[in-house]
């Protein structure tokens, strides 16, 4: 794959650069979404609320996939990843409001914590832009 072939974009987190990833790559006909949470530069949205904090995570995801000229309904796959199993219900729920017509693949996964404890909830969504 030569190198016009892949894209990439940052969304201006700090881990961005001190880790040294992209937000999204476009590679081919697929577009993957890294590990997203509710954090917007220094700020965690919804500090004590998974679906609060789903909701941006997946928004943000999802913005990052717009640079693609993508929308919801080109996700073919996402993950949660879970602080704690406890959320899956409000997660879910969440999830169900972004994706129902959708219906991507979706994995589940509860991990034992995040670099950040205020942290419930990592998304990552692949979304499809072939025809």
């Amino acid at each position: 794959m030569t190198s016009e072939a892949v894209r990439r974009v940052q969304s201006g987190s700090p881990w961005e650069e001190s880790f040294g990833f992209a937000r999204a790559v476009a590679a081919g006909d697929r577009v993957v979404v890294a590990g997203t949470t509710a954090f917007k530069g220094d700020v965690l949205y919804g500090e004590g609320d998974p679906y609060e904090q789903a909701k941006v995570a997946f928004a943000t995801a999802l913005d990052a996939v717009g640079e693609f000229g993508l929308g919801v309904e080109s996700v073919i796959r996402t993950r949660v990843y879970l602080a704690h199993s406890r959320d899956v219900d409000a997660v879910g729920r969440a999830h169900k409001e972004l994706f129902d017509a959708v219906r991507p693949v979706t994995t589940l996964l509860v991990v034992q914590g995040f670099i950040d404890s205020r942290v419930l909830v990592s998304v990552e969504i692949e979304a499809f832009r072939g025809q």
